[in-house]
């Protein structure tokens, strides 16, 4: 079997096969997603799993109908930031009818090879970015989560398990996803690297011919552009099945005779 066939696995993450795909050096996981949370859970947050798990369902007296808004704040939250990832391109910035928030770095009229050529401009990028999306669907997820324990006692039983599991694996995540800009700097330096080989010997390099079409610095940003696009639908996942789950159980209600 080719390695690419190997590699071709199509239960992963879009961000996960992203990554594969654009650095070459991405290890396959070698363990059980079960068996691999259970380690990153110590006792006290399995004790608060177990009470979430076995509380006892009281009665409902009333069911309130799901919050219709949501879904439609899901997708404008969605077309939002990815826009914003799109319209902070290198060849965006001038066509914008509003600058972008987070413009991608690009070196300046008088920046020398050496200045332009450090990554730390574009680490702070990408992070300025996962800022973004943390604080926007954070906030999301929490009145999904308020909308859902409002509909059932299995709506607040659910919407308690996702409180705590983004309490216990939020440092975890955090921690885990400040890893994609530090790969991305591979990749950074792989373009760079490639570049240099296409210099003619004593050809000077011009910073400012970077981010022009076709060059290597305009090819980087798609490569930064294609992971944050990726980590936003990972990032989604779980603010989504939440307003789905909601979205099923209004649905229900609603078809239910009177």
């Amino acid at each position: 079997m080719t390695r690419e066939l190997r590699r071709a696995t199509f239960n992963r993450s879009a961000l996960v096969r992203v990554l594969s795909d654009t650095l070459s050096e991405v290890p396959e996981p070698k363990y059980d997603f079960g068996e691999k949370l259970g380690q990153w859970l110590d006792f006290s947050d399995a004790l608060t799993l177990y009470s979430v798990l076995n509380a006892e369902a009281g009665s409902v007296t009333s069911v309130r109908p799901a919050d219709a808004g949501l879904s439609a704040q899901l997708a404008r939250l969605r077309h939002n930031l990815t826009e914003s990832i799109a319209n902070d391109g290198v060849f965006n910035t001038a066509s914008a009818v509003m600058p972008p928030r987070i413009p991608f770095p690009i070196p300046l009229p008088n920046a020398t090879v050496e200045s332009a050529s450090d990554f730390s401009p574009y680490h702070r990028y990408y992070l300025a970015h996962q800022r973004d999306m943390n604080s926007a669907i954070t906030a999301l997820r929490a009145n999904a989560r308020r909308a859902l324990a409002s509909q059932s006692a299995a709506g607040k039983q659910l919407a308690d398990l996702d409180a705590a599991f983004e309490k216990f694996l939020s440092i975890r995540e955090r921690n885990l996803l400040g890893n994609i800009p530090i790969m991305l700097g591979q990749r950074f330096d792989q373009r760079y690297t490639e570049h240099r080989a296409t210099l003619a010997d004593g050809c000077a390099d011009k910073p400012t011919t970077w981010a022009q079409p076709g060059g290597w610095l305009e090819a980087f940003c798609d490569d930064a552009q294609t992971m944050l696009h990726a980590e936003l639908e990972l990032r989604l996942k779980p603010v989504a099945g939440l307003i789905a789950t909601l979205s099923g159980a209004c649905a229900t209600h609603e078809t239910k005779p009177q």
